[in-house]
């Protein structure tokens, strides 16, 4: 267990932290539709997209920095094991943040209506109401993931080929800047070219998110109060979004290593020009 050094925990509660984030983000189109302002909710998931990719930008520099000081003897299995620990942490991260949907729906919610009191001003919003007498009335809200909400999803309801384009861009996104960095130890004389590479992968899953997930899903939302049943659509929906995002995140593990292996080989051809 010498891997698992202080720096590794505190990188690892990091990447807790923002995948937590992103998973509790999809609750703000519920929220949109259960107070009708869905343009506004839009704006609510955005700022907390920004906030986990900047967060994310953060981390990276503190993640590149464990390759400087692992081991020379076993440089790629400490690291290998180092890595697996912080992926795992995004599958926590993803855990908690299913747990406390039901919580944030409800918080969302009041955030959407009080934003639109603040005239759209996001400052305004956090810095009237990051007090200790909303706090104290957040703690209310609270409410976990009950067995009844989970018998209540319809996955017939679900859209597969969407479940695993999500897991499929999760898993990507999350081992983006990793893999990147193994493969600067697999072909350390393109070193710098693999690292650099991470902006790539994340990039690409980005694009493939906005292309083939977001749509779906922002479309589902703006049917709610026009379709009977369309509630619980998009509810359905942003089930099998959170629980594919957390499958994504298993699927890291495995794709890890030769994600690795692949940017190394890509960096062959990128030093040619």
């Amino acid at each position: 267990m010498d891997f698992l050094t202080g720096k590794v925990v505190v990188i690892a509660l990091f990447i807790l932290l923002i995948h937590c984030i992103e998973t509790l983000a999809y609750s703000t189109r519920i929220s949109g539709a259960r107070v009708g302002f869905i343009a506004s909710a839009l704006s609510l998931f955005n700022l907390m997209v920004i906030v986990s990719r900047m967060a994310n930008m953060v981390q990276q520099p503190f993640t590149g920095s464990l390759l400087d000081v692992a081991p020379l003897d076993n440089r790629l299995d400490f690291v290998e094991s180092q890595f697996r620990v912080i992926i795992g942490a995004a599958s926590v991260g993803t855990i908690l943040g299913i747990l406390l949907l039901p919580t944030f729906v409800a918080v969302f919610s009041r955030a959407i209506l009080h934003l639109r009191m603040e005239k759209g001003s996001v400052i305004g919003l956090f810095w009237k109401r990051l007090k200790l007498s909303y706090i104290r009335r957040m703690i209310l809200l609270f409410r976990s993931v009950s067995p009844g909400d989970i018998r209540s999803i319809d996955f017939r309801d679900i859209p597969k080929s969407l479940f695993f384009t999500n897991m499929v861009v999760t898993a990507v996104y999350t081992i983006g800047v990793l893999s990147a960095l193994y493969a600067a130890l697999l072909a350390p004389d393109r070193a710098s070219t693999a690292i650099m590479a991470s902006g790539l992968v994340n990039g690409i899953a980005t694009i493939l998110l906005v292309l083939f997930v977001d749509p779906k899903i922002s479309l589902t939302a703006d049917e709610v109060g026009k379709t009977p049943g369309s509630y619980m659509r998009l509810r359905n929906m942003t089930a099998m979004m959170v629980l594919a995002r957390f499958s994504g995140t298993l699927l890291a593990q495995i794709l890890f290593i030769p994600g690795a292996y692949y940017v190394a080989w890509l960096t062959k051809y990128i030093f040619l020009f």
